[in-house]
């Protein structure tokens, strides 16, 4: 049982960054309204492909909950019915949510896959959760931190819908992403725990510090970032994406914080490699660290001196989710160390 509930545990992990690396795509095309309603996409389980599945036509026959688009709002079908010859507005309802009505085939169907992921990631973790009740009565905590993260998986999909509904608030989208590095850290703190492998690292105390605050700073690296992204995303919508080099030439205060955040935490990161090597402390997940960091400064290089590559920004998301991950088991590495 405990073996099979430890590969449960790093699937599950594995699917939530699958659903990080989603959720960068999404942001990176533009497709994050692509379903405008939730948990459903138009009002289908299965998205539409084309733009006449969601124009009215006579003769058509239509469940209650599916979506048109007409006149340039969406109306919900209010029950099973087959249209007449002409258009009945007894038989719909406005969508109240919000008033975005656009269909874009291809954005649709990344968001869909985006939700298709956290899904799978959601079903995953309850399998984990049921198999965590073999650790009840030798190791509690598991059992109790697999269900959090279950009610967490919950919770993220309720955020999902209401970032759809506020039509992609800058602030939910934060928030959202902030969760999902949270339910990546009870993840791994499970994992961990089962693991059941006893540390040996030298006990450091300089070096736990240290490393506390490099993810602490991390975390906020991240918030920041989201911000810097959605200044360049609405300027964009205004200038254009032909005027990228103007946006990144009159930036705010958040993209100097961000850039001067990122020389200090490759700093302490660089401290703390040094001083891993010189003590001889047996952490090797900091090389990781290194290469994470690295990639991470590249990106985002590549972001501002070559006005967005196309697949830097998914990159610069990932790796970061990433990082956090291998600092916080760094973290939990040293908790229980012992020379």
């Amino acid at each position: 049982m405990n073996k099979y509930f430890l590969k449960s545990a790093k699937i599950a992990l594995i699917l939530v960054y699958l659903v990080i690396i989603a959720g960068a795509l999404v942001r990176m095309t533009g497709s994050g309204m692509g379903c405008p309603d939730w948990p459903k996409c138009f009002g289908y389980y299965i998205p539409p492909t084309d733009i006449k599945e969601l124009t009215w036509a006579p003769n058509r026959v239509f469940d209650e909950g599916q979506v048109v688009i007409k006149d340039e709002k969406l109306l919900v079908a209010t029950s099973h019915f087959t249209t007449g010859t002409t258009f009945d507005p007894k038989q719909w309802r406005l969508y109240t949510k919000h008033d975005y009505a656009i269909f874009n085939a291809v954005e649709t169907w990344i968001e869909y896959l985006n939700r298709l992921a956290g899904a799978l990631a959601g079903i995953a973790v309850l399998v984990m959760a049921v198999l965590s009740f073999g650790f009840w009565k030798q190791n509690k905590k598991i059992t109790l931190f697999s269900w959090l993260s279950v009610f967490m998986m919950g919770f993220q999909g309720w955020l999902g819908a209401r970032v759809v509904y506020s039509v992609l608030n800058p602030v939910k989208i934060t928030i959202h992403m902030v969760v999902a590095l949270l339910i990546v850290a009870v993840l791994l703190y499970i994992i961990k725990k089962a693991n059941g492998k006893i540390s040996n690292f030298k006990i450091d105390k300089k070096f736990k510090g240290i490393l506390l605050l490099t993810l602490f700073l991390t975390l906020i690296q991240i918030i920041l970032g989201t911000q810097v992204r959605q200044y360049v995303d609405e300027q964009v919508k205004i200038l254009g994406y032909n005027q990228m080099q103007l946006v990144l030439e009159n930036p705010t205060i958040s993209f100097y914080v961000h850039r001067t955040f990122s020389v200090l935490i490759l700093a302490l990161n660089v401290f703390l490699f040094l001083r891993n090597r010189k003590l001889q402390l047996g952490f090797q997940k900091i090389n990781w660290v290194m290469v994470l960091i690295s990639i991470e400064i590249l990106s985002g290089m590549a972001m501002y001196y070559f006005d967005f590559p196309y697949t830097s920004q998914p990159i610069h998301l990932v790796v970061a989710s990433l990082l956090f991950g291998v600092q916080f088991y760094l973290i939990l590495e040293s908790q229980k160390s012992k020379i």
